[in-house]
């Protein structure tokens, strides 16, 4: 189908949160410390709405139930992506996520939660917290249960542009001065491993020890087969970042004209920076859309970068 499905993204307030969604992206933000745009979701925690043409007000997920052909009749239950734009203003919380088999098991039915980062912007010399220090399971449980924090946590400094793959199991945090476009599996199970002792409301944020030693992948990935620069990749063409078992993401730095066919069950696309046109459509930084099944040729033209994703 020809048509375009823009979508309208929903907002989260974070105690890390901050303001650059509205000041750097344009957005009306709820508040200064909205930490997160669900750009693309069918999560029920936050349903994108198509903001016009033929499927105007239909929730992503109300489409993927009763359109199901707009998703290349996929045998799944949920729609399975979410994208993401993170404002962190202070530290995310240390979490690891659940793969799907442990999701399933003990979240009733859920997916696990496998995602990637691209650094959209940092601060110089900005760390993020990715994998530990631990050499087995029980020198894991030892140095969480000892709050040995800086023993246990590896720190990897990154810059503007790098892209970060996060399997389910790897310990992992965005720290503050940070702007990252998410794609994750269409989940939101996280369990927390350490908050740094912040309170709300004069109490510390539930912490969920038991379950992130049960999932933490032991030893962790290197952080060469976890982390990549994006930055010499040629422009004005498709550049693959990931193809995993969750999804393939791609990044589109676009000076001309880029064409290519839409072949995919669909593909997420949000724009970062800049503006131009696709197939005659203006878009611009900010805007989040999928071109549904079927979609075929495509056209895109401006000066601007798009990260685009899909399933295999």
């Amino acid at each position: 189908m020809r048509t375009i499905l823009f979508l309208n993204p929903v907002f989260k307030q974070m105690v890390w949160g901050g303001n650059q969604l509205g000041d750097k992206f344009g957005y009306a933000i709820p508040g200064d410390d909205t930490g997160e745009c669900w750009g693309v979701s069918a999560h029920p925690n936050g349903k994108s709405i198509v903001r016009e043409g033929l499927f105007k007000d239909k929730t992503l997920s109300r489409l993927w139930r009763e359109n199901p052909e707009l998703f290349g009749n996929i045998d799944l239950q949920f729609f399975p992506l979410l994208t993401k734009i993170i404002d962190a203003k202070g530290d995310c919380s240390v979490q690891v996520h659940p793969g799907d088999e442990y999701a399933r098991e003990h979240e009733n039915g859920s997916l696990g939660k496998t995602e990637c980062w691209y650094i959209i912007d940092c601060e110089e010399d900005a760390a993020i917290v990715l994998g530990h220090n631990a050499r087995s399971k029980e020198e894991l449980t030892s140095m969480i249960e000892q709050k040995k924090w800086n023993d246990l946590i590896r720190e990897v400094i990154v810059k503007p542009g790098d892209f970060i793959q996060v399997d389910s199991g790897m310990v992992h945090a965005i720290r503050g001065g940070m702007m990252v476009l998410e794609t994750q599996q269409n989940s939101d199970i996280t369990y927390r491993v350490y908050d740094y002792g912040r309170k709300i409301d004069g109490k510390e944020r539930e912490l969920h020890i038991k379950q992130s030693i049960d999932v933490i992948t032991v030893p962790a990935p290197s952080v060469e087969e976890s982390v990549k620069s994006t930055v010499h990749m040629p422009k004005n063409r498709m550049n693959e970042l990931i193809s995993c078992h969750s999804y393939v993401v791609w990044k589109l730095d676009i000076t001309e004209k880029l064409t290519f066919e839409q072949s995919h069950p669909f593909m997420i696309m949000s724009v970062i920076e800049g503006e131009g046109e696709i197939d005659g459509h203006k878009i611009k930084k900010g805007d989040h859309f999928i071109l549904p099944d079927g979609y075929g040729h495509v056209d895109l033209q401006g000066d601007m970068v798009i990260i685009a994703s899909s399933v295999k």
